[in-house]
């Protein structure tokens, strides 16, 4: 195994500015000045910022990460506004010379954006009307997304779906022997039964990360989904990898057939799905889970003073693996049987 097996950028350290520093590049880039508060992030450091003029978020971008691939996210987001002008995601909030970004002399790259209210959804009570709602405010971001391209697109990130073949390496760090089997053969049918496929799919910039984590609600009303956060695993991938993501963090362990299929149903509401979109979501789904243990295996043993934030999405993603396997795919395909592809007739 390389000494990198994430690449650089998941391989890396979050920087780490003092808020002195950040509070003065914000005065003189942006004429904003507030309360800083700092946000959690895998690999950027992001404040809060409470300034006279509203609420913003503040990313530093990790200096392994190129330039091009938040302006490519920034550009993505001014996308996704114009397409739909009521879609609750953040807004750029541009410099004083009007640019989206600042290079720092540090050679970081520094973004403003606007803050979105309400509480991510990893913290609010869960229920079925809660996930119908994830699932068609991200399949109207789909929606949204559909028509924009950036070279930057086609980056390689180990949690793109997409890459799930080259998880294999990372799989000692699944401490469960069981697991670690389960992910194996999940691997497996990735290889054997999704890869070939992906090519014949529909493919756009996809959002890449709708965990509970990004995905806002009303604390006052959990089922009410209320936006969406973190754009910063864009990529050019199928259409359905963005469905099967959530779907992840959305299935019921203890009625994995039925609640993928309600999910499905919802998004296919708002974006409708073709045949083979059905047909390969549960192994899809599968291999988003394997992708949250073997990577957060990986990074918790390497920076355990984050681990608890690493590790956060780790014992759901277990137990809809095992939930997956013990069903079977013959039972999951019955399940979605009844949702009806836009190319039947």
């Amino acid at each position: 195994m390389t000494s990198a097996p994430l690449g650089p950028l998941l391989d890396s350290r979050p920087p780490a500015f003092a808020q002195g520093e950040i509070a003065a590049w914000l005065d003189r880039h942006w004429a904003l000045s507030g309360d800083l508060a700092p946000l959690t992030s895998e690999r950027d450091q992001n404040h809060r910022l409470d300034a006279g003029q509203g609420r913003f978020v503040v990313k530093i971008a990790n200096v392994a990460e190129p330039h091009a691939l938040p302006r490519f996210q920034s550009r993505a987001l001014r996308h996704a506004a114009a397409r739909d002008p009521s879609l609750p995601i953040p807004r750029v909030v541009a410099a004083r010379d009007g640019a989206d970004d600042v290079v720092l002399p540090s050679g970081h790259l520094m973004r403003v954006l606007t803050w979105l209210d309400g509480a991510p959804l990893a913290g609010l009570p869960a229920s079925p009307a809660q996930a119908a709602g994830v699932a068609r405010l991200g399949a109207r971001l789909t929606r949204a997304m559909g028509g924009f391209s950036d070279p930057a697109a086609d980056h390689v990130l180990q949690w793109d779906i997409k890459q799930a073949a080259r998880l294999r390496p990372l799989l000692v760090h699944i401490a469960d022997p069981a697991l670690a089997r389960l992910a194996t053969a999940a691997l497996d049918r990735f290889d054997a039964h999704v890869a070939p496929a992906l090519p014949g799919l529909r493919w756009q910039v996809i959002h890449g990360d709708l965990n509970p984590h990004n995905v806002l609600g009303d604390p006052a009303r959990p089922d009410q989904v209320t936006g969406i956060l973190d754009f910063g695993d864009m990529v050019h991938a199928p259409i359905v990898c963005d469905l099967a993501v959530a779907a992840a963090y959305a299935l019921d362990p203890a009625r994995p057939g039925p609640s993928l299929a309600a999910f499905a149903a919802a998004w296919a509401a708002e974006h409708p799905l073709t045949r083979a979109e059905r047909d390969l979501l549960p192994d899809l789904v599968a291999a988003r889970m394997v992708t949250t243990l073997a990577i957060t295996g990986f990074r918790a043993a390497r920076y355990p003073e984050n681990a608890a934030y690493i590790l956060r999405n780790a014992p759901s993603a277990a137990a809809g693996l095992a939930s997956l396997a013990d069903a079977g795919p013959q039972a999951m395909a019955r399940a979605l049987s009844d949702l009806q592809p836009m190319d039947c007739p």
